[in-house]
């Protein structure tokens, strides 16, 4: 199923909140950080047979590159905010 149909009633509250790109990114957003709650839990019964107390290094390699796709959607999200704001000054 499409994102776009899976996540329709998201959308078009975060569209209609933040204006069209904004809001899908902020709803992609949404899902970087569901899926990085997703990892966290299984990485909590994939240990790293090195050291048990920290993730298998595959769980902490999503969970980097989940952090860093989200701090480059925001970002941008915020990169259009300030654009925005300046062309209404």
């Amino acid at each position: 199923m499409s994102a776009f149909t899976e996540h329709k009633d998201e959308l078009e509250h975060y569209e209609q909140m933040l204006g069209k790109e904004r809001g899908r990114l902020a709803v992609g957003l949404d899902r970087l950080t569901n899926a990085l709650v997703l990892v966290g839990q299984h990485g909590v019964y994939c240990t790293s047979q090195r050291n048990p107390t920290l993730p298998a290094m595959d769980i902490r390699m999503i969970t980097q590159e989940l952090v860093h796709a989200k701090e480059l959607v925001q970002s941008v999200m915020e990169a259009i905010r300030q654009a925005r704001d300046d062309a209404a000054k």
